[in-house]
């Protein structure tokens, strides 16, 4: 037995029906053209095959000391035909059926006495595409890798007829330090070492935001984003070209990112106005970053940040909009950038303490929001990728709304587009689908205002 990490247990103890904390993602393929009508079931049989499972995928939650969740056990035989299993989407086959599929399985908890992981292929597709919904415990592994885990089983090479498996996949060297604690477990971790370090370290952080003049957390207004949560999720995605999101880009000296983020003030803006729930205050979203330049390759030091953005969902004009977010990240990074270790890690755990208080039961609806939203975008491959000879045409992940952040936005790069995934609750934000449409508006008054 291993003991359990704290804020691995955190994630174990604060989830329930209505909290599950696994990560999701949702992989759509094109088959080969030389492929027959049981391509899927075949590729089914052949990952059934790879019976070699690493340790990771292999862990459970056991009881210590009477407790349970405080220390992790392997299992010594997985049933494989448990974990992965092929599903079929009912007639017609379409995208949005096979979404709402996903979405049911997004919603349904792991079983604890087993390994903490679930994969689904899918088939059914009208177009004779298929699908792969694989899920992840947060307390297993955290979002940005998992996404890492599932890339590692893709290949540049539409040749190649292996079907890599995440549950065996070759041992590759370390991870940077600073990368690996990108994400939310990984700032968390943050709040546990800063607050290690003692109170000074946090006062400081504090002193920085009101020095610089950067958005302080619990300033963001109430919206009806900003409730208790129940336990049904719903899923949207949409694909957008990349070279559309550069185009606004060039034209207005920003960056990709702001770009994505102003997309995003622009449809939560249209959406809450429609419903006339549209506060007078900007919402403000909380967004991970990189602080790596790109010519970074130092391991060692804290070089992740979480910074607050102010959406300018005020603002009528996108333009102008653009601008308020841009500023604000701007800053964020520029404060980031010259703080020490140490004062990064303190400002980084002030950000997404907020996080860690909302799965304590009972809290938010006593307190302000410390932020609206969570926007992460996550780096997905540049060129083509491959898999059992199937060429992957979108990757779509699945975050985690929590208590007082009822819907969640994330997005990643896959090619030549940006594949965004919105998890909503489904009691406490309708019609999410609105948002997708409200997205493809915002980009367009982007392109018109500004191209």
């Amino acid at each position: 037995m291993d003991l359990i990490a704290p804020i691995d247990a955190v994630f174990l103890l604060a989830e329930s029906r209505e909290h599950p904390m696994h990560v999701g993602s949702l992989q759509l393929f094109e088959a080969p053209e030389d492929a027959g009508p049981d391509f899927a079931r075949l590729t089914h049989e052949k990952l059934l095959a790879c019976k070699d499972i690493d340790s990771t995928f292999r862990k459970h939650p056991a009881t210590l000391f009477g407790a349970p969740q405080l220390a992790w056990t392997k299992a010594d035989d997985v049933e494989l035909e448990y974990h992965v299993r092929r599903l079929a989407v009912p007639r017609p086959g379409r995208l949005d059926q096979l979404v709402e599929l996903a979405s049911g399985l997004h919603s349904t908890l792991l079983d604890r006495h087993r390994p903490l992981w679930e994969i689904y292929l899918i088939e059914g597709l009208a177009d004779g595409r298929f699908a792969v919904y694989s899920k992840m415990h947060h307390a297993l592994i955290d979002g940005v890798s998992a996404q890492r885990v599932i890339q590692r089983t893709l290949t540049n090479d539409p040749a190649a007829t292996e079907a890599k498996v995440p549950w065996n996949l070759p041992r590759t060297p370390r991870e940077p330090a600073a990368e690996s604690s990108n994400g939310l477990r990984g700032a968390a971790r943050n709040l546990l070492s800063a607050a290690a370090s003692g109170p000074a370290l946090l006062r400081t952080a504090r002193s920085i935001l009101v020095q610089q003049q950067l958005t302080m957390p619990f300033e963001a207004p109430r919206t009806m984003f900003n409730v208790p949560i129940g336990g049904a999720r719903r899923t949207v995605v949409r694909s957008w070209p990349l070279e559309r999101i550069k185009q606004v880009k060039k034209a207005t000296g920003s960056t990709i990112n702001d770009v994505v983020l102003s997309m995003s003030a622009g449809a939560l803006r249209a959406y809450l106005a429609e419903r006339n729930e549209l506060p007078d205050k900007p919402l403000i979203a909380m967004v991970p970053m990189s602080l790596r330049s790109a010519d970074d390759v130092e391991t060692n030091g804290v070089k992740v940040g979480a910074a607050l953005c102010n959406l300018g969902t005020d603002v009528a004009d996108p333009l102008e909009r653009l601008r308020v977010v841009s500023e604000s990240m701007r800053k964020s990074k520029e404060v980031y950038g010259s703080l020490s270790n140490l004062q990064t890690m303190a400002l980084s755990a002030l950000m997404v303490s907020p996080i860690a208080l909302s799965l304590l039961p009972g809290l938010v609806p006593l307190t302000n929001p410390p932020f609206n939203i969570v926007i992460s975008n996550v780096p997905g491959p540049r060129e083509p990728m491959y898999w059992n000879g199937a060429r992957l045409d979108a990757t779509y992940p699945m975050s985690i709304p929590f208590d007082g952040q009822a819907v969640n936005i994330t997005l990643t790069t896959n090619g030549d587009n940006l594949d965004f995934g919105l998890v909503g609750c489904r009691r406490s934000v309708p019609e999410l689908p609105r948002l997708l449409d409200h997205l493809e508006d915002a980009l367009t008054a982007l392109e018109e205002a500004a191209v």
